[in-house]
């Protein structure tokens, strides 16, 4: 075994792993988990220091965020019931509502095509994580997994709104809605712009398991395989 002046190993074969962890027992671990020449010598020297480095090295560009949350409303026809729905959504957001047509002729819901039958809400920023945070509470922060998407995205529903804190009007009744949040990370805006419109690389695009991941550490959510 070589060793250098502060009488720390330069390399050391597998099979004596044991005896220097019983010799050197002070020093971390994490060295098990990459076993190089190169990644030995620093963290055999500079054991304090590459912990740093690894601090001081996290990509921001891999940081997972919330793009953006919609709220959507279905009351299945228009009318009063529609716009006491929109009047819902103004509320708990602050925006005005968009209104949703039907795709196509429905004589069995009594649906006509082009009639306006949903509205929906489109939310950014800081006002998204706190309506996403009230409905998660709702939830008592637990999803499924059928909840998230390939493509790194999830949402849920709630079955009254007043559950969000928002105070109970006789005149309005209780309506139900649906959360749908898009996650992202810096750098999507490549494949979106304009001028230069470039591709995102697989290895930067977020996966389900990502987004679960995510979704735990954030908010210590639990995602359950099935209904309970």
């Amino acid at each position: 075994m070589l060793r250098n002046q502060r009488n720390f190993p330069l390399f050391m074969p597998l099979f004596d792993l044991q005896q220097f962890l019983l010799t050197y027992p002070s020093l971390p671990l994490s060295f098990i988990s990459n076993p190089s020449r190169h990644n030995h010598l620093l963290l055999f020297l500079y054991p304090k220091t590459l912990a740093t480095m690894s601090d001081e090295k996290k990509n921001v560009m891999k940081e997972i965020k919330v793009d953006k949350m919609v709220l959507n409303c279905c009351v299945g026809e228009s009318g009063d019931r529609l716009t006491r729905a929109a009047r819902v959504l103004e509320q708990l957001t602050g925006q005005q509502p968009v209104y949703s047509k039907a795709r196509y002729t429905l004589r069995s819901f009594g649906i006509r095509r082009n009639e306006k039958i949903a509205c929906h809400v489109t939310v950014r920023g800081e006002k998204a994580m706190e309506i996403l945070e009230r409905g998660l509470k709702v939830k008592e922060y637990e999803l499924l997994q059928q909840n998230f998407s390939e493509t790194g995205n999830f949402g849920f529903g709630i079955n009254e709104h007043i559950d969000l804190g928002i105070k109970y009007d006789p005149t309005t009744g209780i309506y139900g809605m649906d959360f749908f949040v898009c996650l992202t990370r810096p750098g999507a805006r490549v494949a979106r712009r304009k001028v230069r419109k470039g591709r995102i690389g697989h290895p930067h695009k977020i996966t389900k398991e990502d987004a679960i991941k995510w979704f735990q550490d954030r908010f210590e959510g639990v995602v359950l395989a099935k209904a309970l």
